[in-house]
């Protein structure tokens, strides 16, 4: 999917939170209602970071250039950790809300708007529709900063379902409803920031790929036909993508055009990987005695064992 599918997504994502502004607004304007009063108000912080994230996602989306060779990429864990900040924001009034609302007592019974119930759904399901939509593009893409968006928007669905509860619980006398609803939702909330800051922080500390992903860099390795074995291998993120590392063991009556073009066929299988930017391969000529037992590669293929 191109880089310019990627700013569309956040171009969507602000325009929604905009028209959602206005439609809450209208409605907290004529009905007075405080819970979708507070859903405007999130939806206007959610518009202001959105405007953020569309800024830093155009940038990630730039060409490389001479000061930045391999992308910028690279700046999106910084991206997604911003959409943390907020969520976290968003997670701490909530609780804030709610935990003050139960000690003071200070809910009430209102009278229930059909405007408001229905700004609530349509909210509701507005943002799953968005959840999905930028988490398929994020699978898509691998875009951690699309990731984030994602499940803030899912985040949205949960504050405006909350918001709900409130309002149709002064229906029934139990207005107290609404804190105790926004309270368990404030927890969601805070644990998918911990989510988010969890996954980036691995992008940021060169974490390594999922084992499913190694086991393959590997198995490409030696499916080869001239490659006996392999060590060192080293995977590992560099920004939101991975560079491979990694010494193959030839014979060593290959001529070097030979070793040449079997260093190339491995580069460039590996490299077919979507997630995988980079890879480095060393030969290492079985005269030289370099060849070696690897741990890492027995615990990945089981010795490994490829059919050639």
């Amino acid at each position: 999917m191109s880089n310019r599918a990627i700013r569309r997504v956040g171009a969507v994502v602000l325009a929604v939170n905009v028209l959602l502004v206005v439609a809450k607004g209208l409605v907290w304007w004529t009905t007075g209602s405080l819970a979708v009063g507070s859903e405007a108000v999130n939806s206007l912080a959610d518009s202001a970071y959105s405007l953020v994230i569309l800024a830093g996602l155009y940038l990630t989306t730039q060409p490389p250039d001479f000061s930045h060779p391999h992308g910028h990429e690279r700046i999106e864990p910084f991206v997604s950790l911003f959409i943390a900040l907020g969520v976290f924001a968003a997670g701490g009034a909530v609780l804030w809300r709610s935990v003050s609302s139960v000690l003071a007592g200070s809910v009430s019974t209102a009278p229930v708007s059909p405007s408001a119930v229905a700004v609530l759904v349509g909210t509701a399901v507005v943002k799953f529709g968005l959840y999905r939509y930028c988490l398929r593009v994020a699978e898509e893409t691998h875009s951690p900063a699309l990731t984030a968006t994602a499940l803030d928007n899912r985040n949205d669905i949960l504050t405006a379902s909350a918001a709900l509860v409130g309002v149709l619980g002064s229906t029934v006398g139990l207005p107290v409803l609404d804190p105790l609803a926004a309270g368990v939702v404030s927890v969601g909330i805070l644990y998918t920031g911990y989510e988010i800051v969890q996954d980036n922080v691995d992008y940021l500390v060169g974490s390594a790929p999922p084992e499913e992903l190694r086991v393959e860099i590997v198995q490409r390795a030696l499916s080869h036909p001239d490659v006996e074995g392999a060590h060192d291998v080293i995977a590992h993120y560099v920004g939101p993508e991975i560079d491979v590392s990694l010494h193959i063991e030839v014979e060593g009556d290959r001529t070097l055009f030979e070793a040449h073009d079997i260093e190339t066929e491995v580069m460039e299988s590996i490299r077919e990987l979507d997630e995988v930017d980079d890879v480095f391969v060393h030969v290492d000529p079985k005269e030289l005695g370099e060849w070696k037992d690897d741990e890492t590669i027995d615990e990945l293929v089981g010795g490994g064992n490829v059919e050639k």
